[in-house]
């Protein structure tokens, strides 16, 4: 086998780039084998073994002993495995560092906005917070709160109206000091 090997590496070499499919059949089994072991997933063993694939076809020339393609092939995708772990293990930290940023912003990281919150009244600050921070709809919040739902709706209405206000009288406070 490491001779036939050698023969159609020398003749991809010297151009005849479709004798390398004899490479490819020959070891695809063996290849994703090897990389679903490492990898544990067949459609990130499958995309690999690809990459393993291109990457040996265009470092043909770099290879030494033509008879090792194989150990040599073999090489190369423990490398891309490593790759792809490392990938994942960033895509998985990104994600979730979003995620994290992401409930951060919706708990109310907007100072401005949550200290003028802060100054409602009680049961103003409770619908709100339900509301939007809680993400409940005015149906939820009757229930939960035991009160009609018009009422969930009239109060609400008033809360944004006090809110308004507020936040108008703190951007009034901000656009004065700003002048100073």
């Amino acid at each position: 086998m490491p001779e036939a090997d050698k023969y159609y590496i020398k003749r991809c070499l010297d151009g005849h780039p479709d004798d390398y499919q004899h490479l490819v059949r020959r070891y695809q089994g063996p290849l994703l084998a090897h990389l679903f072991g490492r990898l544990g997933n067949r459609d990130s063993a499958e995309e690999a073994a690809q990459e393993v694939f291109v990457r040996c076809y265009f470092k043909l020339p770099k290879l030494k002993k033509q008879t090792s393609f194989f150990a040599w092939m073999l090489g190369v995708a423990n490398n891309i495995a490593k790759e792809q772990i490392r990938n994942t293990k960033r895509e998985r930290r990104t994600r979730e560092e979003l995620s994290d940023v992401n409930r951060e912003t919706k708990v109310g990281y907007d100072w401005p906005l949550a200290r003028t919150i802060a100054k409602l009244d009680n049961y103003y600050r409770e619908l709100i917070l339900l509301r939007y921070y809680g993400g409940h709809d005015c149906k939820e919040i009757s229930q939960m709160m035991n009160i009609p739902i018009g009422t969930v709706t009239k109060t609400l209405s008033r809360a944004y109206a006090q809110l308004r206000e507020l936040l108008a009288k703190e951007e009034a406070i901000a656009e004065s000091e700003v002048q100073l």
